[in-house]
């Protein structure tokens, strides 16, 4: 339609009435500080704040991209809408009586802003007919369910404005189109009335159900809320959307709670209509419902206008159809809460009740305490996600770990993100700190696989996947070369530690890597079955002498058999010898030989780790998830087991030899 030309006088007036903090607001979650405001600009992409809002003078300005203006200016190229389309959208919110310079067209005009308030008349009538309704004796069956079932007191009933729609189909019908005379156009577009599939005329939407008025942030009835005190389905129906209700833009008792979210500095969201009734009747004046929906955008910056911290906690029952829309509503919210524009908590009632059932048998401060003890909403989740898995079981602990890591991929702060994966570490660890790091690991390498380094033994990096398979590392050679020469050095000196060591060596199926090492334990073995052989002969002499034969003869043989094949014997004879030092340590020989073959093993599994990882990272997930994950548990088990090594390495075998 074609509108006019404004009057000065009716800009100058919205300009006085639409301040500019509540306008920018429902768009940008704004923070104080001092005298102003500090959000992100929605008019660039930033991650840190420059968009700055002046109450005092009433204006906006972006540092960052020099976006500024006043209210209308910021609507303007917000929604790109004109300068006249903004002003007639703020004249019906702030009702504001719209003048244009040309007379003769403001009476057209005055009648299409009308609609508005018209609605806004009908609607306080309806709320008047129930609550009137709600005495007489054909209500009695609601009455009683407020104050009986619901436990609800007088005073509570008349602030929420609470009522009555009648049995008969044409009962408000006929009270407001026959007594009042309102229009049936009207009472159809207020969502009151519907028109006869059949036989032409209308009836009423709500028929014998108690009646909840929904209000506007500025106290006004915009829709209603049903329930029904049969078994007639749905046991809650909302008034159909409307120009002045929309369910996703509108809050329950907002109106009421605003003041109270001012003053404690946060907003409570439950799920259901007398959830929030029952927190007000308990003092907690800072609670608003959902309408039964998932938490939109909108609700949200809504809600967070009033609260300087931007603390929200999202109470719906604990139940799964609760912890669904806690889910939803998270889902909804996620980006504000990564970027740490909303403080968000969960709060789930013990066994399975919504805040009215609990407040019936607790007290506003046992309520108050939940609150206080709500988790965040990262928290809550990684709840959800461990509740009732076995972290024991391989399946459920693959299962939980790859939604773990989903989760944390999208935090953005490093600090937070740490925090949150030492936590999930210390959960997926079963309370065994020396697995901590592990997890850690493991944790870090699935989150940012191309950012964040795989970490070693003894180092943060990871080996890409575009790398070749590397030798083993000249640190891996040195343990090796140490771990073998002690357990060759025990044997040889501690006749009663060998067949510990052999014992060991098979349980580990375990051999000498390095070929003089190798050759050393070869000719000990040749020399052992020999001796072996021998005291079949004469077992008595045999087992007379074992011990000091066996220690000096076999390091005797050894040395004759070196020279008679000509082998270097400089790689290994420092082995035949034990200086003061040694001696002393080798009284712990039981300790000493688990240290030492766990230090073998553990050069081994490296290898595997290393083999399995590389096989991992180089499979692709989509197109052959079976060997992506058995690549990943092999890795992954390599790596519990190389944990478990280290622990067995608890002695310096530098410090032995």
């Amino acid at each position: 339609m074609y509108i006019p030309r404004l009057h000065p006088d009716t800009i100058e007036e919205i300009k006085q009435r639409a301040d500019i903090v509540d306008v920018v607001s429902e768009h940008v979650v704004l923070r104080k500080r001092g005298k102003d405001f500090i959000g992100l600009c929605p008019f660039h992409s930033e991650k840190s704040p420059s968009f700055t809002v002046s109450q005092t003078k009433q204006m906006y300005y972006c540092f960052g991209c020099n976006a500024g203006g006043n209210a209308i200016k910021f609507l303007m190229d917000l929604g790109k809408q004109s300068f006249t389309e903004v002003v007639l959208d703020l004249a019906r919110r702030y009702q504001v009586n719209v003048q244009t310079l040309e007379p003769e067209q403001r009476q057209e005009l005055q009648r299409q802003l009308s609609l508005r308030e018209q609605l806004y008349e009908v609607l306080a009538a309806t709320a008047n007919f129930y609550q009137h309704a709600l005495r007489q004796t054909q209500a009695q069956k609601a009455l009683q369910y407020l104050l009986v079932n619901r436990k609800l007191k007088e005073a509570t009933i008349q602030q929420f404005g609470l009522g009555y729609a009648p049995a008969g189909w044409e009962t408000l019908y006929r009270y407001l189109v026959e007594n009042k005379h309102y229009p049936v156009q009207l009472l159809e577009k207020a969502g009151l009335i519907k028109p006869r599939k059949e036989g032409g005329g209308y009836y009423d939407v709500f028929r014998d159900r108690l009646m909840i008025p929904i209000r506007d942030i500025q106290g006004r009835v915009i829709a209603f809320g049903g329930r029904t005190l049969t078994d007639e389905q749905p046991k809650y129906l909302n008034s159909p959307e409307t120009e002045l209700f929309n369910k996703g833009q509108t809050l329950f008792a907002i109106d009421l709670a605003k003041t109270g979210i001012a003053q404690v500095d946060q907003a409570v969201v439950v799920e259901g209509y007398f959830d929030a009734i029952a927190l007000h009747a308990a003092g907690i004046n800072n609670a608003v419902a959902s309408l039964g929906t998932a938490l939109s955008l909108e609700q949200v910056r809504l809600m967070l206008r009033y609260t300087d911290s931007k603390q929200l906690v999202l109470n719906f029952d604990a139940d799964k159809a609760g912890t669904n829309a806690a889910e939803r509503a998270i889902g909804e919210i996620a980006d504000l809460a990564y970027k740490g524009e909303v403080q968000l908590k969960i709060l789930n009632i013990p066994d399975g009740k919504d805040a009215d059932e609990y407040l019936h048998t607790h007290t506003t401060e046992d309520y108050q305490s939940l609150l206080q003890n709500a988790p965040l909403w990262l928290d809550w989740q990684i709840q959800q996600i461990t509740k009732e898995r076995d972290l024991k079981q391989a399946t459920d602990f693959q299962q939980v770990t790859q939604q773990i890591v989903k989760l944390l991929k999208n935090i953005v702060n490093t600090d937070t993100r740490n925090y949150y994966v030492s936590h999930c570490a210390e959960i997926l660890s079963l309370g065994d700190a020396r697995l901590i790091p592990l997890r850690v690991e493991n944790l870090l390498t699935q989150i940012s696989p191309n950012v964040i380094k795989f970490s070693q033994p003894t180092s943060t990096k990871r080996e890409s996947s575009s790398q070749k398979k590397a030798p083993v590392p000249q640190t891996d050679k040195s343990l090796l070369e140490r771990a073998e020469a002690l357990l060759l050095q025990i044997y040889l000196h501690c006749p009663e530690q060998r067949q510990v060591i052999i014992n060991e060596l098979e349980e580990r199926n375990l051999d000498f890597s390095l070929s003089h090492h190798r050759f050393l334990w070869g000719q000990i073995l040749a020399l052992e079955e020999t001796n072996t052989q021998h005291s079949h002969f004469d077992s008595a002499q045999y087992a007379a002498s074992s011990v000091q034969h066996s220690k000096e003869n076999l390091i005797s043989s050894l040395q004759d058999r070196y020279l008679e094949l000509g082998e270097e014997i400089e790689l290994i004879s420092h082995l035949f010898h034990l200086n003061e030092k040694s001696k002393k340590e080798l009284l712990r020989t039981p300790q000493v030989v688990q240290a030492a073959t766990a230090g073998m093993e553990r050069v081994l599994r490296e290898k595997r780790y290393r083999h399995f990882l590389e096989l991992w990272q180089q499979t692709d997930p989509d197109a052959e998830p079976e060997k992506f994950r058995a690549y990943y548990e092999a890795f992954y088990n390599e790596k519990i087991k190389l944990q478990e090594l280290d622990r067995q390495r608890q002695f310096s075998i530098t410090d032995l030899l």
